[in-house]
């Protein structure tokens, strides 16, 4: 009978050393993308005719914590937001998104989901959209996927 030697065991602390230098190093749950937004204003509830469109990405990282930005064209944005509903429905703000230059809105610096809202971001439950003053209720719009 052939004798392997036995694998070591690791200590409590050992392991605690091995599990904080893989998240360190980036082995933990990688984040979720929404990736190549499309706003369009056939997204908006109800539809909105416009000529304007939009562009972006937001990133849902799995602790929550929100970050991105879309582009508007087209259109005299006045506000941009992150809501809460599902593809077909309008809902709450839940991130109001910082107007920077040549139509870009971004993510503040911070934004975190919680609980609720990134279980509805996981069931495709939140939107952005872009706001003016023609259309108060929101101009072009995109789903957020994860």
């Amino acid at each position: 009978m052939i004798s392997l030697p036995r694998a070591p065991r690791l200590s409590f602390p050992l392991l605690s050393v091995v599990l904080t230098v893989g998240l360190a190093l980036g082995l933990a749950p990688r984040a979720a993308f929404a990736a190549d937004l499309a706003l369009t204003g056939a997204n908006e509830v109800p539809p909105v005719q416009t000529s304007a469109s939009g562009t972006g990405q937001i990133t849902v990282a799995a602790d929550g914590a929100v970050s991105g930005s879309v582009k508007a064209t087209g259109m005299d944005a006045t506000t941009a937001h992150i809501h809460l509903a599902a593809a077909g429905k309008n809902g709450p703000v839940i991130i109001p998104l910082v107007k920077g230059m040549y139509g870009e809105w971004s993510v503040p610096a911070g934004a975190k989901l919680d609980a609720t809202q990134m279980a509805a971001y996981q069931a495709g439950d939140l939107y952005v959209n872009v706001h003016s003053d023609a259309h108060k209720g929101g101009e072009i719009r995109a789903q957020l996927v994860p």
